[in-house]
C-alpha cells in the first residue's frame, strides 16, 4: 500500500506535458513560392501539465492556444523553445508516433473524426491501427464507450446520433487507444447548451475516474470552472495564469482580452460594484446564494 501511495505522489509531481520558450511561425508564400509575410502564432510561451491534472487553455479567436493544441499531438513542431511530451521531444521527428500514442487529441467538429458506419467499429478503429490485438480492441471499446455513457449505442449508426453523442463517441475512440493524455480543442464550439453540458461532464469523469491528464482549448467560461489550472492566451503569449477563481477574480483584466467570464461571477462582480459586500471570484450558483444569505444573517 505504501508503494502505491508513493508512485501516486512521484506521478503527482511530473510535468507530462512542459513547454519552453515555445514558439511557431506560419511561412506565407506567394504564388512563386517566395515569402511573403511570417506571422508569429506562439510567442514564447511556458506552460506546464502534470499527470492527472484537468488545464484549461483560454483565449480568444487568433490567440494562438489551437496551434498550442497541435504542438503536444505533433501536428505541427516548433520553430523554436522546446516542447516534452511525456519526457518525449518534440523537435525529434522519431518521437511522434509515440507522442500521438501518449496524447490523444479530439478536435471541434466530431464528424472529421467518426468514419465508421457503426459506433463500436468507429471506437476499436484506433487502437486497429497501432496493432492492438482483436481481443483486447473489444475489451477496450466497451471500457472506452462505458466511460462516456454510449455503450447502449454500440451499434448504432452514428449518423443518427445528437451531436453531442457525436462528441463523445470521437472521445471513446481516442480513449480506446489509451493515452495518458487527452487534448480538446473546442470540442463544444459546434454543439447546443445541452450537448456542451454532457460531454463537459463526460470529460471530467475520465479525468477523475481514469486520472487521465486533460488539456481543454476553449473560449466558454463556464466549461472551465472545475480546472486545476487556467492559462489565458492573447496574440501567442500566455498572459494570464492561475486556478480559476484567481483568473476569475479580475473580470476587467479578462474584458481587456476580448473573453468574458461564467454568468454568475458577472453578477457577482456587479454586485460589489454596487456596494453588496460579496467575495471576488465567485464560480456557482451555490457559491452566490451562500456570500447572500451570509450577508442577510449578519445584517439581521
Amino acid at each position: 500500500m505504501n508503494i502505491d501511495v508513493n508512485t501516486n505522489i512521484n506521478n503527482i509531481n511530473i510535468n507530462i506535458i512542459e513547454a519552453k520558450n515555445l514558439s511557431h511561425e506560419y511561412i506565407v508564400r506567394d504564388e512563386e513560392g517566395n515569402v511573403e509575410n511570417i506571422v508569429t502564432a506562439i510567442d514564447n510561451v511556458d506552460i506546464s501539465v502534470k499527470k492527472g491534472h484537468f488545464i484549461s487553455i483560454l483565449g480568444h479567436n487568433g490567440s494562438g492556444k489551437s496551434t498550442f493544441a497541435k504542438h503536444i499531438n505533433a501536428l505541427l513542431y516548433p520553430s523554436g523553445g522546446t516542447l516534452f511530451v511525456n519526457q518525449m521531444d518534440a523537435n525529434d521527428k522519431s518521437n511522434t508516433l509515440d507522442i500521438r500514442k501518449s496524447a490523444g487529441m479530439v478536435f471541434q467538429n466530431p464528424d472529421n473524426q467518426i468514419i465508421a458506419s457503426v459506433v463500436e467499429e468507429d471506437v476499436g478503429f484506433g487502437p486497429e491501427n497501432i496493432g492492438v490485438p482483436t481481443d483486447e480492441i473489444w475489451e477496450r471499446v466497451e471500457k472506452s464507450l462505458r466511460s462516456v455513457g454510449m455503450w447502449e449505442y454500440r451499434k448504432h449508426s452514428p449518423n443518427k446520433l445528437s451531436g453531442g453523442q457525436k462528441q463523445r463517441v470521437a472521445i471513446a475512440g481516442v480513449m480506446a487507444m489509451e493515452p495518458e493524455c487527452i487534448v480538446l480543442d473546442e470540442p463544444t464550439a459546434m454543439l447546443d447548451p445541452n450537448g456542451r453540458k454532457e460531454v463537459i461532464r463526460a470529460i471530467h469523469e475520465l479525468n477523475k475516474k481514469k486520472n487521465v491528464t486533460v488539456i481543454l482549448i476553449t473560449h466558454y467560461m463556464e466549461e472551465v470552472v472545475g480546472s486545476d489550472y487556467v492559462y489565458v492566451m492573447d496574440s501567442g503569449k500566455v498572459v494570464m495564469e492561475g486556478e480559476p477563481r484567481d483568473i476569475f477574480s479580475k473580470v476587467e483584466e479578462l474584458k481587456s482580452y476580448r473573453l468574458d467570464v461564467p454568468q454568475i461571477t458577472l453578477v457577482a462582480d456587479e454586485l460589489k460594484k454596487a456596494g453588496v459586500n460579496v467575495p471576488d471570484g465567485v464560480l456557482t450558483r451555490e457559491e452566490l446564494v451562500e456570500a447572500l444569505r451570509g450577508i442577510r444573517a449578519t445584517e439581521v
